[in-house]
């Protein structure tokens, strides 16, 4: 089979790859859309140390069941392998199962025209579904769980809150339209790149570059950090009201000073977030279908033979799609 293959730094190569091998309760699945996801950014920079080339990476991705329960039926991945049996997975909490594995890590993902998971962790499709958008599920999940997160943690419920969303990726404009959809009071979206704050503003989002004008100060009761920069964690902590709570779901820089201080003073709830539980994708999954989160029009499609290009256009700003899906 064909697969976009991570060769190195900054390098990919549009090759054959070894088809898939299932193993005992997987099934093959032809992918039919994947995503380009910022931790695939990351990777190709050579920043994670988790995923050592060559790799198959993806894992935002759509397809159809080949060998496996109810061939023919579009599905949706849930990427994250779980062990399915300690406290967490029992509990419904199987993103934080110990035993954990992502396709696309240390697994072969879903840049490619096959790929084997987990029966168990694909999701059916609604019909007639546009299959790039139904991949959109997994950056959905995460800023779903993400504001799911916060709201449990909040003093208001979310329609009585401000919030600010830094970020205009997938994950922070997906963000931005959960939180109208759910009935925010006011949604700003931080963003410095002009052609995905024009994508945001089309989408229906008050989007603004903070390098011009900073956020207001102590003006928001959430805060959603969807890049995970030292920088983006300090404008967090500046723009969150005392009492507020901030989401804090990406992982640009791993390191780096945070001010305790004002966290402490002002008695901010900081929550760390990794990825979402079957629930959140299934309810992402089901928002995206019926139009909650409007018309989805800001995604790019191309070829997956044209992978590495859509890499070096996300990575020099060239393009105004929050998200990139690559078609096998």
């Amino acid at each position: 089979m064909k697969a976009l293959i991570y060769t190195a730094t900054e390098e990919t190569q549009y090759r054959d790859a070894p088809e898939p091998e299932p193993r005992p309760g997987d099934a093959l699945v032809k992918v039919e859309a994947v995503g380009i996801c910022g931790s695939d950014m990351h990777a190709w920079h050579g920043h994670d140390p988790r995923r050592v080339p060559p790799l198959i990476l993806g894992h935002e991705a759509c397809g159809r069941v080949l060998d496996g329960p109810e061939p023919g039926t579009r599905v949706v991945f849930n990427p994250l392998i779980t062990c399915g049996a300690c406290e967490f997975c029992q509990s419904g909490r199987s993103n934080l199962c110990a035993a954990r594995e992502l396709i696309g890590m240390r697994l072969p993902g879903a840049f490619a025209e096959r790929v084997a998971l987990p029966a168990r962790n694909l999701i059916p499709v609604p019909e007639g579904m546009n299959p790039a958008k139904a991949a959109l599920s997994e950056p959905c999940a995460t800023a779903w769980h993400a504001l799911a997160l916060a709201a449990r943690a909040s003093w208001r419920p979310i329609p009585e809150c401000r919030a600010l969303v830094i970020g205009g990726g997938s994950v922070g404009l997906l963000g931005g339209l959960i939180l109208k959809a759910w009935g925010a009071r006011a949604v700003r979206l931080a963003e410095t790149n002009r052609l995905r704050r024009e994508s945001a503003a089309a989408a229906g989002l008050d989007a603004f570059d903070p390098l011009a004008a900073p956020a207001e100060a102590a003006a928001f009761d959430l805060v959603l950090d969807a890049v995970g920069a030292v920088t983006t964690r300090a404008a967090s902590l500046a723009a969150v009201r005392p009492g507020g709570v901030i989401s804090h779901v990406g992982l640009q820089s791993w390191a780096g000073e945070f001010d305790a201080r004002t966290l402490t003073l002002s008695e901010v709830t900081l929550i760390g977030v990794y990825t979402y539980t079957d629930a959140d994708l299934r309810a992402s999954l089901a928002a995206l279908h019926d139009g909650r989160l409007g018309p989805l029009d800001w995604i790019e499609e191309r070829p997956l033979a044209e992978g590495g290009q859509a890499f070096q256009d996300l990575d020099a700003g060239r393009t105004p799609a929050a998200k990139i899906i690559l078609r096998p």
